[in-house]
C-alpha cells in the first residue's frame, strides 16, 4: 500500500475513534448534520454554505485535537498532575469557546430566515 494511502487510513481511523469513543464528537456531528439539513430547507446561498461548512469542519477538527490531547495526557500519567489538568482543561476550553461562537454564527445565519417566515 502506498504511503499516502496508509496516512489516509490512519486519519480515517482517527475519525472513527472520535465517533466511537467521544460522546461530544457524536453530538457535534449530529448537530452539524442538522444544520446541513436546515441549510437545504432554507436554501442557504453560497456564502452562507461556505461559512457554515467552514464552521462545522473547524469545530469537528478542534474536537478531535481536544481528544488527541486527552488521550496523550492519559497515556503519560494516570496520577493526578496539575499540568495534566491544565492541558486537558485548556483543550476543552478551546472547544467550548469555539462551540459558543459557532452557535452565534448559526444564529446569525438561521434566525433571519426563521424571522422571515413569521
Amino acid at each position: 500500500m502506498k504511503r499516502h494511502h496508509i496516512s489516509l487510513k490512519h486519519a480515517w481511523d482517527g475519525v472513527i475513534t472520535g465517533i466511537r469513543t467521544q460522546p461530544n464528537f457524536r453530538i457535534h456531528l449530529t448537530l452539524s448534520i442538522l444544520i446541513i439539513i436546515i441549510g437545504l430547507v432554507f436554501h442557504f446561498n453560497s456564502i452562507e454554505w461556505a461559512i457554515i461548512l467552514f464552521t462545522i469542519s473547524v469545530g469537528l477538527a478542534i474536537e478531535l485535537i481536544n481528544t488527541a490531547i486527552e488521550f496523550t495526557v492519559d497515556l503519560l500519567t494516570e496520577q493526578y498532575n496539575l499540568l495534566a489538568k491544565y492541558a486537558k482543561d485548556t483543550a476543552a476550553a478551546a472547544m467550548l469557546i469555539y462551540a459558543f461562537f459557532s452557535i452565534l454564527i448559526a444564529f446569525f445565519i438561521i434566525f433571519p430566515k426563521l424571522w422571515f417566515l413569521q
